[in-house]
């Protein structure tokens, strides 16, 4: 069964921290992705069942709002995304992640 994807992205670290570690604690997801994207913005990514994403999203946005100096850029969550989708974003359960995999 497919899991679906949410993505938080932030000005500054502070905020994606937030983020991260409230959307873990929120619902059973897993991490599989963070960056540094360009200008101080970074993104956290986190995969598992629609609706735990959601609440997981939810979660990271509102500790993110809580942030002093959190800015939210952006965000978004993908239901399900195709396979081919999987296979060439880095979207994938890595063996580094597997352990903490709740789906």
């Amino acid at each position: 069964m497919p899991a679906a994807v949410g993505t938080i992205e932030t000005l500054g670290f502070p905020g994606v921290l937030a983020a991260a570690d409230a959307m873990v604690k929120a619902a059973a997801v897993t991490l599989v992705k963070y960056e540094r994207n360009e200008s101080g913005r970074f993104m956290v990514s986190v995969r598992g069942r629609v609706s735990e994403v959601k609440v997981a999203v939810a979660a990271g946005l509102e500790a993110v709002g809580k942030t002093y100096g959190g800015e939210i850029t952006d965000y978004y969550i993908i239901p399900n995304p195709h396979e081919n989708v999987e296979a060439v974003l880095p979207i994938e359960y890595t063996r580094k992640v597997e352990q903490f995999r709740t789906l």
